[in-house]
């Protein structure tokens, strides 16, 4: 039994199977997808990137992490939110522990 369970979305638009219907994602998919599109729709990330200086862009992404902090399916005190490569600007990954299906991770 699922306990949460969404429509998939990639790219802005429902996945759909071959036979014309969308598919689902659930559980620990569902949370990542809704905290991937969470961060999307604050338009924190946008901030982020735009800016260039250090302080500022460490302090919009602790505002992201706070943001993520709020889902309650989440275990508190588990978000991060980093830079994997600094030579590559732009690129961001959130990891997270999940209340019931282990820890998550989300590329943005």
């Amino acid at each position: 039994m699922s306990y949460y369970i969404d429509l998939l979305i990639a790219h802005n638009d429902l996945i759909l199977d071959s036979s014309q219907q969308p598919l689902l994602v659930v559980d620990r998919a569902s949370i990542a997808q809704d905290i991937a599109h969470m961060i999307r729709d604050s338009g924190l990330l946008v901030t982020l990137v735009a800016e260039r200086d250090r302080l500022k862009r460490r302090d919009c992404i602790q505002q992201m992490e706070l943001l993520v902090e709020a889902d309650v399916r989440l275990v508190p005190g588990t978000a991060r939110i980093i830079q994997p490569d600094p030579a590559k600007p732009g690129e961001y990954l959130v990891t997270a522990t999940t209340m019931k299906f282990g820890n998550i991770k989300v590329s943005l």
